[in-house]
């Protein structure tokens, strides 16, 4: 039967007590006919009636029994329905519910794997006003959610367990409770797991098998799934793990090594490995790989291989066999024992001379020597044959060749490919000169024959054969000595014609130079002249060298002709004309060249032969001037054509290309040689490309990628084109590879060096470079080869793999780097490596060698992500990093402590902790584990509690109060649990800050040059422990501080500090945190400096260059101060020699020792200490010459030495001269050239050869704007410099240069160029324009190209004035003054004005054009002047005209005599508010009649003048001083005063006792004899009015201008005793109105003054009324050069007067009373005179004759010359003539 359980909806519900019915639905029969509906009642509370509403249905089917149930037998399909049963008599306080409480879809058993997820579900059905509560349960205990993140259940029920573990495993029960009824379903739950590894593996040899191992295991735990299979691993040598077995059934139970077991789930991970088991060594299974060989010499073969396989053989290697012995032959083999297994290649040497050998290897270890390799084949390189051909037979073949004959060496005895023989000649004595020729081997006939051509005739040679290979030649055969064969003899040497007659000469010559022979006589004739018929021939034997030809008729021209004789027969005859009677002359020059048929090489010349000399022409000479043509320069013999009389053109070649010519000709007879002709126009030969290479082409390394190209460059003659298109073709290519030809062209054509760029590193270069013009190229130089320097490799190995072996391990592998990217030889590999989640830095393990491509990095962090990447160094540095990085993780293990514990909350019965994940999880955190306890020593009960991973913090309650609890905090990986953390609280709450700690120490002996150890005493704790410390640093003097750590263990009373900085000082201070907080810090420690470490940093190589041919300059900076890490002791230089030849084959060998560093793999250094700290630089020398050399440097302290630099290449042998040339002199030669000479610099400092010279010249003082320079490529000792300027001083300096480059410049040496013409004057200017004059001014010549002498002016009107066209010349002499007035012009008329600069000659002129006359804007004339006059002064009125187009600025005013004298500026820069003007009639000469007239001037220029104003004479009023009564007065009075002088004498004499003196008194008084000097001064002090040079004065007038605003009185000139002027008279054009006096003066010099200046001072002498004034006004701007005042120096004979002593001119009679002795200079103005021009004197001293014998001083400037300040004259004495002027010297 089938009974079904049916929960139906039906609830009684009574108050709080549910009772809960249930209907049981019965079906039974075999065919469900009976249902019965049972009510079940669980509870009952209250009696129920209970009845059924029937609705449809029919009874007696139905019937209702007793206990509520209804019955419904038999059942149909029709009774299908919903059924309702309810109380017939409900009772208050009792719910009913549509439906019960009941589980619809309860949880079910599941399987999952550990750490996935796993639903547990619970679906309920229930009326919807009933709340239902869900409990789950796992193995009787109530799950609690709320204790870990990984338990969710939801609202319907379902329980979510993440991150499933073995800990879940279990069954749950699912409970529901409500008012509409309980439930509960259960479910098991399985959690799958990897398996566990087998247990107990054990490996044993097998006794029965060979190289077979028994491996049995204990099965272990299956992970909650049924195994599936085993997987068996291998690992040989501690290589990675590899699988042997994949599939191994669970059931077995031996094979070998590592065992994994695998389920459903996966394999596991963590496999148990046996013991170490090493099978028995056997010999190598498999030969050495990659054997090649190859030919090294011609002795000896370089075989190479690589190791067997690792997996081969079979136990470590103890070396290599070699087996060779000779190809194809049955003879014994040869055996080489190598016994170090890193060695890989052998030198085979004392082999058989070019002989094939056949090679094989084999390895060997401890069990024995392994299989050969295959047999590789390699014959040894060819030798030099090692005997002469046989059977040599020679034998003159005719005059100049010979024949040979000889038979092959035997082949065994020539050592290599026969590649022919080589036939010598050569003369006796003369074994270095040659002659060879060179004859292919002939393999058909048994004898070979050979020619050698081109020997002299008839002359002893050697000769011999030899044989040779491409290495070299073989020995030659035993000389055979023999002659030529006798041929004709050659001309005979100067024929020439001596003691000519009418009938008769003589005749004569010299032997042959070329005999060819012996000479058996000479033959003779002659014959006239085109007239073979009448020959007359003679023979003469040999000795005869001269004969009288007789039997001629006078005055006939004949032809004669002598030839040597041999037994060949007769030589080249030798012939010439010549008259009978007439001796030879001297031939005159060609004439009439002309030239045509130019080319690049040659040019054909036609010419008119000149005068013969009477006889035949016997050769024609060509010279010519080359590439610079010139009067002066060199002619050079270009061509010849001899025995060509009748010649009338000729070929003229060999010459250069693009090159000028000019060329003249010389013809030459018997006689002599003709003058030169006329020279032919210049010519220039057409373009051809180069015909040569540049020579001394070099390369040398420049850097990794690039080469350093040299050559010397063409010289100019080569350049065979225009020298603007000449320049290089550098050809570069891979030697391997003659794919990829690059080249580039070089413009400059003295270009000596070129730098090629962007080669590859490490790489083999050939080079070849060509010259280059604008019609083509020349022939290529020979190719040099040349490598790229080592770099770093520009990618990482390929391949790179890694793979975690342990926790702390990860075994990484890497493949090669590939050739291109190499760039050097690889030293070792280095592993980068670094945490992927932080941002430490980067990590490096180092591989050393270049054959280990796999290592192990261990101390790496437990389950941890590493980014890896491989690289390669080479000697240079590290390359680039592999690229993709690697990742790859650490396996786990059991966690560290979690860290950063605290107690937020403690109360007296709880406390509160918090904690972070430990700082290496070493995996992923499973769950944490808290224990605490009391900390007394009788507490042995813990409370443990198991937290979730997520958990961060943990509440422990029931705490005593005022108790110290220890909590222990561990977490859980899948490793296990790992290491604790502990803690202590206090159960108070009266907790507070700790109390800093004391002041740290730090012992000395704890202090290290990185790191000290620090020292404190804990504070108190404020009842809350210390949970760590920090730890704060400073660096001294004057920085922050700086946490060291925030995490000092709480326990800890010191701590060392690191990563300090060597040799500095530092202070620290330490503070306590506990759960409520921080301490104040301490006190600072005393300072501490930590120690001396070896150096950081290298110091940097600035340069190293050749310094001599076996020294270096190395120059470098040194490291920072803070670097150096200490005192600086000094530096290290290493240096080694690089042989790129034996790197090409560099092997690196196993490192053993892991002390090893890559130096040690290659060339030692050798080191030099420098012990001086402060040097920057230093010669390394005593090196080898014409090597490469690498070169590093380091600096070093009392620790030790710090890291090398980067390694600097150098070739040593070029280094540039040290030292400048020598003797460095200068010719001047020309204005234009200078001629420079200098010997080389010495010898032992010239480094090389020296290949030429550079000539740097440039102007005195001016060196940076005109330096030039000048090369020479050729090692010449003299240079001429042209195009220079004329007459300047020049600085030349000359440096050699060789291969390597530039030496020093000799010290500047000066030198001038001769005089030349000057260039134009800088400028022309005009100013001060008026009608009828103009100021012109010009500037000094740009170049003055000598000394100017002076300037020539001529100016002219553009158009005829008046009919008339002047032209004006007016010659300056001197250099000044660079102005001059031109007065005498027309109003409005053009004049061009012209002036040129003189020195040796005239230079270039500068000419400018003015109108005379008012401009365009300039003021209208002011009006009409009239003056007023006011005793000695004038007064001038006008009125304002118009004032033009600007403002008036200024007046100006002009003055001339009224006798149609010249207009003149007398008074400039009058006010512009001014109307009126006054002056003073001294400046006027006194009795001239004068014209005023006022021009106005604004910014446009000078106006139109105004008219003239009313005529004025210039006459004074005399004083009353002047009258004659005044002076009669005067005179009475001093008449009186002297009688009553002499009255008071008499009485004072009479009064004496000695009347006799008094007597003497009176006689000396009446003498007049001169006073003494004292007396004078002592009556000058008294001022006795009769001695006061009768009352006589010296006026000085005031002039034009004035000084400073003050009209200046200027004192009177002293008259310097060594000079003499003299005035010439002007023209009267210049007005000079005054009739001067002459005067002749004796002075000391004077300054010369200005020429623009205005001052003038006039005297006059108020005695002579009737006396003309002196006057010089029309004069102030006259600068007419034509007129000039010189100094005169005194006559021979005339003695120089003291200074400032005067006397008077010798009068119409004797000489008066006082005067100087004669002899001394005498102060003379003759009538007519004037005083000195401006440009020579700048004041003047004249004297008007006087029978007084009074001296007067006149001075008279016509410009801007004044006095700074006056004095009067002092008189010293009573005699009116002797008296000393006090004077002040004029200034500008």
């Amino acid at each position: 039967s089938f009974t079904a359980l049916w929960k139906l909806p039906f609830f009684v519900a009574l108050g709080e007590t549910v009772s809960r019915f249930v209907f049981v639905v019965l079906v039974t029969g075999p065919f469900w006919n009976t249902i019965i509906l049972v009510l079940l009642r669980f509870t009952v509370r209250a009696q129920v009636n209970v009845c059924w509403p029937v609705g449809s249905v029919q009874l007696p089917r139905f019937t209702l029994l007793e206990s509520g149930s209804l019955l419904v037998s038999p059942s149909h399909l029709s009774d299908a329905g919903t059924y309702t049963c309810w109380p017939a008599t409900p009772e208050p306080g009792v719910s009913m519910f549509s439906a019960r409480t009941r589980i619809t879809k309860p949880p079910v058993d599941q399987s999952v794997i550990k750490g996935t997820k796993a639903v547990m579900s619970c679906g309920v059905t229930h009326d919807p006003s009933v709340s239902v509560r869900y409990v789950w349960e796992k193995s009787g205990s109530v799950v609690d959610v709320s204790t870990s993140p990984r338990l969710r259940l939801d609202p319907d029920g379902t329980l979510h367990l993440s991150q499933t573990w073995s800990g879940d495993i279990g069954t749950y029960t699912c409970r529901v409770t409500s008012v509409g009824g309980n439930d509960s379903r259960s479910a098991h739950l399985r959690v799958r797991q990897l398996p566990h590894a087998p247990e107990i593996p054990s490996a044993a040899l097998s006794q029965v098998e060979k190289r077979a191992i028994n491996l049995t295991w204990a099965q272990a735990f299956d992970g909650n799934s049924p195994l599936i299979r085993y997987i068996l691993e291998v690992s040989e040598n501690n290589a990675p793990w590899t699988v042997l077995l994949a599939n191994i059934e669970p059931e077995w139970t031996g094979v070998t090594f590592r065992l994994c077991a695998v389920n459903d789930v996966g394999r596991d991970s963590s496999a148990r490995r046996t013991d170490r088991l090493s099978l028995p060594e056997e010999p190598p299974s498999a030969p050495p790989q990659t054997v090649i060989a190859s030919g090294r010499t011609n002795q000896s073969i370089m075989i190479q291989w690589q190791p067997p396989p690792e997996s081969h053989q079979n136990g470590p290697l103890q070396g290599y066999i070699i087996r060779y012995c000779l190809s194809g032959l049955p003879v014994d083999c040869q055996m080489k024992n190598i016994t170090r297994p890193d060695q890989n290649n052998l030198l085979l040497e004392d082999l058989i001379i070019w002989t094939n050998y056949e090679m094989e290897v084999a390895a060997y270890n401890r069990a024995g020597r392994g299989t050969y390799s295959h047999k590789v084949t390699e014959w040894t390189l060819q030798g030099v044959p090692t005997v002469p051909p046989g059977n040599v037979q020679a034998e003159p073949f005719n005059s100049s060749t010979v024949r040979l004959t000889w038979s092959a060496p035997s082949p065994q005895f020539i050592n290599g490919i026969n590649q022919g023989y080589k036939l010598l000649a050569w003369e006796a004595g003369q074994e270095e000169d040659v002659t060879m020729v060179t004859v292919r081997p002939n393999f058909q006939d048994s004898v070979h024959v050979g020619y050698v051509t081109g020997l002299k005739k008839f002359t002893e040679y050697y000769i011999s054969v030899l044989c040779f290979t491409t290495p070299g030649d073989g020995p030659r055969s035993p000389p055979h000595r023999l002659r030529t064969h006798e041929d004709k003899p050659g001309a005979v040497g100067h024929l020439s014609f001596t003691e000519i007659l009418d009938t008769s000469l003589k005749v004569s010559w010299k032997d042959p130079n070329e005999k060819n022979g012996v000479l058996t006589g000479y033959r003779i004739s002659w014959e006239e002249f085109n007239r073979t018929n009448t020959r007359v021939t003679h023979y003469l034997p040999n000795l005869t060298q001269e004969y009288r030809v007789t039997g001629l008729t006078a005055l006939t021209t004949y032809t004669i002709q002598v030839a040597g004789m041999t037994s060949k027969g007769q030589g080249q005859l030798s012939s010439s004309t010549i008259s009978s009677g007439v001796p030879p002359e001297m031939p005159g020059p060609p004439t009439n060249i002309a030239i045509s048929n130019i080319g690049p090489r040659s040019v054909a010349l036609q010419f008119k032969p000149g005068y013969d000399g009477k006889t035949s022409i016997s050769r024609w000479q060509v010279e010519a001037q080359i590439g610079i043509i010139g009067e002066n320069e060199e002619w050079v013999m270009v061509h010849q054509l001899p025995n060509e009389p009748d010649a009338r053109s000729l070929e003229v070649l060999d010459l250069n290309p693009y090159t000028s010519y000019r060329f003249r000709m010389r013809q030459v007879n018997i006689v002599g040689t003709s003058p030169p002709s006329q020279p032919s126009r210049k010519i220039q030969t057409l373009q051809a490309p180069p015909d040569i290479s540049p020579y001394n082409v070099t390369l040398r390394t420049a850097s990794e990628t690039s080469l350093w190209l040299r050559w010397v460059p063409l010289p100019e003659w080569e350049y065979n084109g225009d020298q603007e298109l000449v320049g290089y073709r550098v050809q570069y290519s891979r030697e391997t590879s003659k794919e990829g030809v690059l080249s580039h062209v070089i413009s400059d054509r003295l270009e000596r060096e070129f730098t090629i760029e962007d080669l590859e590193e490490w790489t083999e270069y050939e080079v070849r470079v060509q010259a280059i013009n604008g019609l083509g190229s020349g022939p290529w130089s020979q190719p040099v080869q040349g490598r790229t320097r080592e770099s770093v490799p520009s990618c990482g190995p390929t391949n790179v793999s890694a793979f975690a072996t342990t926790s702390s391990s990860i075994l990484v592998r890497w493949g090669e780097v590939p050739q291109t990217d190499r760039n050097g030889l690889i030293l070792g590999y280095k592993v980068v490596y670094k945490d992927r989640g932080s941002d430490s830095v980067p990590q490096y393990w180092e591989v050393e060698g270049n054959t280990s491509h796999s290592v192990q990095l261990s101390g790496l962090g437990k389950y941890v992500l590493y980014e890896i990447q491989v690289l390669a160094f080479t000697r240079i540095g590290d390359g680039r990093s592999s690229r993709p990085s690697i990742l790859e993780r650490t396996l786990d293990d059991v966690p560290g402590p979690p860290v950063g514990i605290l107690f937020p909350e403690v109360r007296t019965g709880s406390v509160r902790l918090i904690w972070q994940p430990p700082a290496q999880p070493n995996g992923i955190i499973l769950a944490y584990q808290i224990t605490h306890r009391r900390n007394t020593s009788n507490s042995n009960a813990a409370t443990v509690d198991v937290l979730s991973p997520s958990a961060r913090q943990y509440t422990a309650s029931g705490l005593k109060p005022e108790s110290v609890y220890v909590f222990r905090l561990t977490a859980q990986t899948r490793k296990g649990w790992g290491e604790a953390a502990e803690a202590l609280v206090v159960t108070t709450e009266k907790r507070a800050r700790p109390q800093p700690a004391s002041r740290p120490t730090v012992p000395q002996e704890d202090v290290q040059a990185r790191s000290v150890m620090l020292s404190w005493e804990p504070g108190s704790d404020g009842l809350s422990p210390v949970r760590y410390y920090t730890v704060q640093y400073r660096e001294l003097p004057d920085s922050n501080w700086t946490v060291h750590s925030a995490s000092v263990n709480h326990e800890a009373s010191s701590y060392i500090v690191d990563s300090l900085k060597p040799f500095t000082s530092y202070q620290f201070r330490v503070k306590a945190t506990n759960d409520i907080g921080d301490s104040e810090y301490s006190q600072e420690s005393e300072a501490v400096t930590t120690l001396q470490d070896a150096p950081d940093k290298a110091p940097t190589i600035l340069s190293v260059t050749p310094h001599t041919t076996t020294s270096v300059l190395v120059r470098w900076e040194p490291p920072a101060e803070k670097q150096i890490n200490g005192v600086l002791l000094g530096f290290r230089v290493r240096y080694r020699e690089l042989q790129y030849d034996r790197l090409r084959s560099f092997t690196i060998r196993t490192i053993n020792s892991p002390a090893s560093n890559w130096a040690e793999l290659t060339a030692p250094y050798s080191v030099r200490n420098l012990s001086e700290s402060s040097l920057t630089q230093y010669e390394l020398d005593n090196l080898s010459k014409h090597k490469r050399y690498e070169i590093r440097l380091s600096v070093y302290n009392a620790v030790g030495e710090g890291p090398t630099s980067t390694p600097q290449e150098v070739f040593v042998g070029e280094a540039v001269p040290t030292a400048p040339p020598q003797s460095v002199t200068i010719q001047s030669s020309t204005a234009t050239q200078l001629d420079v000479t200098w010997s080389p610099p010495p010898l032992d400092s010239q480094n090389g050869d020296i290949q030429g010279y550079k000539i740097y010249f440039w102007e005195f003082q001016l060196q940076n704007e005109t330096e030039r320079l000048r090369t020479m490529f050729l090692p010449e000792l003299g240079v001429k410099i042209k195009n220079l300027t004329g007459y300047t001083t020049y600085m030349i300096s000359v440096a050699a240069f060789n291969a390597a480059g530039d030496g020093p410049r000799s010290p500047p040496t000066r030198g001038r160029t001769q005089q030349a013409a000057p260039s134009r004057p800088s400028f022309l200017h005009f100013s001060e324009l008026t009608t009828t004059s103009v100021n012109m001014s010009w500037g000094e010549p740009g170049q003055a190209n000598g000394i100017i002498e002076g300037y020539r002016l001529v100016y002219e009107p553009c158009t005829p004035v008046d009919g008339v066209s002047k032209i004006v010349t007016v010659d300056v002499k001197g250099s000044t003054p660079l102005w001059m007035k031109i007065k005498d012009l027309a109003d409005g008329v053009t004049y061009n004005f012209r002036i040129r600069a003189k020195t040796l000659t005239y230079g270039p002129e500068v000419e400018a054009n003015i109108t005379t006359g008012p401009g365009e804007g300039a003021p209208g004339p002011p009006g009409e002047p009239f003056i007023s006059r006011y005793g000695t002064a004038l007064t001038l009125h006008w009125t304002s005209g118009d004032p033009g187009r600007a403002p008036i600025t200024r007046y100006v005013i002009e003055a001339r005599p009224s006798d149609e004298g010249l207009w003149d500026i007398l008074i400039k820069d009058i006010p512009k508010e001014v109307t009126s003007y006054t002056l003073n009639l001294d400046m006027l000469r006194e009795g001239v009649t004068y014209d005023f007239r006022v021009i106005g001037v604004n910014d446009y220029g000078y106006g139109s003048p105004s008219a003239p104003s009313p005529s004025i004479s210039a006459q004074k009023v005399s004083p009353f001083y002047e009258e004659w009564w005044f002076l009669v007065v005067i005179a009475l009075v001093g008449l009186i005063f002297i009688l009553l002088l002499v009255f008071i004498l008499i009485i004072r004499g009479q009064s004496k006792k000695y009347t006799k003196k008094a007597d003497s008194g009176s006689h000396s008084n009446s003498t007049s004899l001169p006073l003494s000097h004292g007396e004078m001064v002592r009556l000058d002090e008294g001022r006795f009015p009769a001695l006061e040079l009768n009352n006589r004065r010296l006026s000085v007038k005031n002039s034009f201008c004035r000084k400073n605003g003050i009209y200046t009185r200027s004192p009177p000139r002293p008259s310097p005793g060594s000079l003499h002027y003299s005035d010439e008279d002007v023209s009267t054009k210049y007005n000079d109105l005054i009739p001067a006096e002459n005067s002749s003066l004796t002075e000391k010099h004077s300054e010369i003054s200005d020429s623009q200046g205005s001052d003038s001072e006039y005297e006059v002498d108020q005695n002579r009324g009737g006396q003309q004034k002196t006057h010089s006004f029309v004069n102030h701007y006259i600068s007419d050069p034509t007129y000039y005042n010189s100094w005169r120096r005194q006559q021979k004979g005339v003695s120089r007067p003291p200074a400032y002593g005067y006397t008077q001119p010798e009068p119409l009679h004797p000489q008066p009373l006082g005067l100087a002795p004669q002899g001394q200079g005498t102060l003379f103005r003759p009538k007519g005179s004037r005083t000195p021009t401006p440009s020579l004197l700048s004041c003047s001293v004249s004297e008007p004759p006087s029978q007084h014998g009074t001296l007067l001083y006149s001075s008279r400037p016509p410009s801007s010359l004044g006095c700074s300040s006056t004095q009067q004259p002092s008189y010293r004495g009573a005699s009116p003539l002797s008296f000393e002027p006090r004077l002040t010297h004029c200034s500008q």
